[in-house]
């Protein structure tokens, strides 16, 4: 990889009414963020501005209307829209989700035609952003629906990554979606970022059980005896590191996660809220398993605190400082695998 090329990162701003300005324009704010990647900010110089004049923020922001005009070394804004948007600090309305969509949509198309190298995206109201474009649980299921893969959503800092066997659905659909199949592919999935993304040879993963206990020999549901650990045992015998399941209170509790390279939760809540106790503020969102990188901020649109200079921008750093890092390894790992390909072929 030519190590003066700077990674492009594309950035859409999230709800116009949340955090996602703040926090993007606190990140750049330290000029020796220009010296990692070359951000572009998909959005409108307006609004970036209103939220820089609001926070009283020292920065020049460099205004394109045409992604060839991206420059390295500057806080690049692309205006998506260049009409005067009303900005409601706070509120969660139509507006909001109008633009967060416009925004994603535009960072979305222009990592498609490669303008930009990988996407951060900066948090969006799940409610309001709902349209007939946008008809989604979140941007993960967006994504997959854009690019090229099968997604899994991890979480993670640099000591814990938490991946999800099922995402945003009803707690009464969980039962019915773990199947030996389900988890086979995101087990799948979650190797192959390991090595690819990641750089770990020899991945090892655990599988947190289904029912509290692991079911308790069935006393309290069957699904980690009749379905997990089978699954468990047949990847195993295909030379996967893959074990469990583990009861997620005693794993988490004891600190188990730490011999694991990667956890796999068996829905939403059951990993992530103990990954936000451990690490919240630190923690990265990150799309695995699409031809694409994309990562964003563990937290949410924060409407609590819009405005007042409170925002911490230590997530959505890390969002950026992972994206980069990612996609160098990605590419690292395609010259490998390119050059083992070439001496086999001799």
């Amino acid at each position: 990889m030519d190590k003066g090329v700077k990674i492009k990162v594309g950035i859409s701003i999230g709800d116009i009414n949340g955090i996602g300005i703040e926090v993007i324009l606190k990140t750049f704010e330290d000029k020796r963020m220009l010296d990692f990647c070359t951000p572009v900010i998909f959005g409108s110089l307006k609004a970036v501005s209103y939220y820089k004049k609001l926070l009283n923020l020292n920065m020049h922001l460099h205004a394109i209307s045409n992604l060839d005009q991206v420059t390295d070394d500057k806080i690049n804004v692309f205006n998506v829209w260049k009409e005067d948007v009303e900005i409601s600090e706070g509120a969660s309305n139509e507006i909001g989700g109008k633009y967060a969509f416009l925004s994603l949509k535009n960072a979305v198309g222009a990592m498609k035609k490669g303008k930009v190298d990988v996407l951060v995206t900066a948090p969006i109201n799940k409610e309001n952003i709902q349209s007939e474009e946008f008809k989604f649980a979140g941007h993960t299921e967006y994504l997959e629906s854009e690019l090229e893969g099968k997604s899994l959503m991890i979480l993670m800092t640099d000591e814990l990554r938490v991946g999800l066997i099922t995402g945003h659905i009803p707690v009464s659909e969980i039962s019915k979606r773990i199947t030996p199949t389900l988890i086979k592919e995101k087990v799948d999935i979650l190797y192959r970022s390991l090595i690819q993304d990641f750089g770990i040879s020899r991945p090892k993963i655990a599988l947190l059980g289904l029912n509290p206990h692991c079911g308790d020999k069935g006393v309290i549901g069957n699904e980690d005896d009749v379905i997990i650990r089978p699954t468990v045992a047949e990847m195993q015998n295909d030379g996967k590191l893959v074990y469990g399941p583990f009861a997620a209170d005693g794993f988490f509790g004891s600190k188990t996660f730490k011999q694991f390279d990667a956890v796999l939760a068996m829905y939403h809540d059951q990993g992530l809220a103990p990954f936000k106790t451990l690490s919240f503020g630190k923690g990265v969102n990150y799309t695995a398993g699409l031809n694409k990188v994309r990562t964003s901020p563990d937290h949410g649109t924060a409407y609590e605190i819009v405005g007042k200079g409170q925002a911490d921008n230590n997530s959505f750093k890390e969002a950026v400082f992972t994206a980069i890092d990612i996609q160098k390894k990605r590419l690292n790992y395609k010259e490998l695998t390119r050059n083992i390909l070439k001496s086999s072929k001799r």
